[in-house]
């Protein structure tokens, strides 16, 4: 039939070349040509990120294999020389850690530990010590040596200063017949069978079983020593357990002026602006003498207001809540707030007794202090 022209297909749609289409036929011949070509890639690029995605989880989980296996390795040498490492840390009086690279992050975090519960101890980067920093390191001194190979060039240069210091050497290495080890009073043998990278070159494993042996000591120095949740907190008084193991009612509290109360005799009205203008949502209730009767709340006053119209005889003793709980100053803030999710309550009076009122705490200040 004159004019009429049949479509090319090539390897790919841009060259298929259509130069004059005649019937529906041949456009629907044409799109499908498009969709099929379509659907094989799409096809091709699924297949291709599910055997990336079976890869990607294949070597991280031979990772962790291989690590946790570094470190389950790492019990049989727990032994008398960890012992014996342990009990001399709790006699030292400062701790130095030192190492390079991998190892020397590794050390940064051991010293940090340590610091915190209660051990003082610094990282000292043995490319630094031999260029001054020496002089952090003084007779009597631990120091805790990181090496994989035990033959780190900054750490062997090391090895005769620290003998002429007269400190005590713990060397934490792969490699018990290293210069390191000979050289040093303790070994800690922090050796692996391989690293977790497949190319054998990034240290990883290694510094893994380095750092598990480091936290193994730090944990048993702080069972020997009978560090306590409040000696940790001294160290740590921004942080939310310093806030709850060292604020005190006394911190927090609201004490003289700012302390709601009323008399016994108090009439209703006055009750409610007393309330009003301390603004804690509760008035202590005294008697003449001043001594503390009980507690009156908003809530007390609006179920007063539901049970009667006239309100105007009803003074403060007709509506307080009679012995009302009371805390100490010297109290944790913590405590105060399990006393109050104990009784369902938002205040505490503070008091040694119940003949002089020091203060008032609600729970609010405690929660906008942070402490829970």
């Amino acid at each position: 039939m004159a004019g009429q022209y049949k479509v090319v297909a090539l390897p790919c749609l841009i060259n298929c070349v259509t130069i004059r289409i005649t019937s529906d036929y041949e456009l629907i011949e044409l799109k499908g040509l498009y969709l099929s070509t379509k659907m094989h890639t799409l096809k091709d690029s699924k297949e291709s990120q599910d055997s990336q995605a079976r890869s990607i989880i294949e070597t991280a989980r031979k990772v962790l294999d291989i690590e946790s296996q570094a470190i389950a390795e790492l019990e049989s040498r727990i032994d008398s020389q960890f012992v014996e490492v342990v009990r001399h840390l709790n006699q030292c009086k400062h701790l130095i850690v030192t190492g390079v690279g991998k190892s020397g992050l590794i050390g940064k975090k051991i010293s940090s530990t340590f610091s915190s519960i209660g051990l003082p101890s610094l990282f000292l980067h043995a490319a630094d010590a031999s260029h001054g920093d020496l002089g952090m390191i003084s007779q009597g001194d631990t120091v805790i040596a990181i090496s994989n190979s035990g033959e780190t060039e900054e750490i062997v240069k090391l090895l005769p200063v620290f003998n002429r210091i007269h400190c005590t050497l713990v060397g934490m290495t792969g490699n018990k017949l290293s210069s390191l080890a000979k050289r040093s009073d303790y070994v800690l043998d922090v050796s692996v069978k391989e690293e977790a990278c497949s190319k054998d070159l990034v240290p990883t494993a290694s510094t893994t079983a380095a750092l598990a042996m480091g936290d193994a000591l730090a944990m048993a120095f702080m069972e020997l020593r009978g560090v306590q949740a409040e000696d940790f907190a001294l160290n740590h008084p921004g942080g939310s357990l310093g806030r709850k193991l060292l604020t005190l009612v006394d911190d927090l509290m609201h004490s003289g002026e700012d302390i709601p109360i009323v008399k016994e005799n108090t009439d209703i009205y006055q009750v409610l602006k007393e309330i009003s203008l301390k603004r804690l949502g509760a008035t202590l209730v005294v008697s003449n003498e001043g001594h503390l009767l009980g507690i009156i709340t908003d809530g007390d006053i609006r179920r007063l207001l539901e049970k009667k119209s006239d309100v105007s005889r009803v003074c403060a003793k007709d509506i307080m809540s009679y012995n009302p709980k009371i805390i100490t100053r010297d109290t944790l803030a913590a405590k105060a707030v399990r006393i109050m999710q104990d009784h369902s309550i938002t205040s505490l009076a503070v008091a040694s007794n119940v003949k002089k009122i020091e203060g008032i705490i609600h729970l609010h200040d405690i929660l906008k202090a942070g402490v829970v």
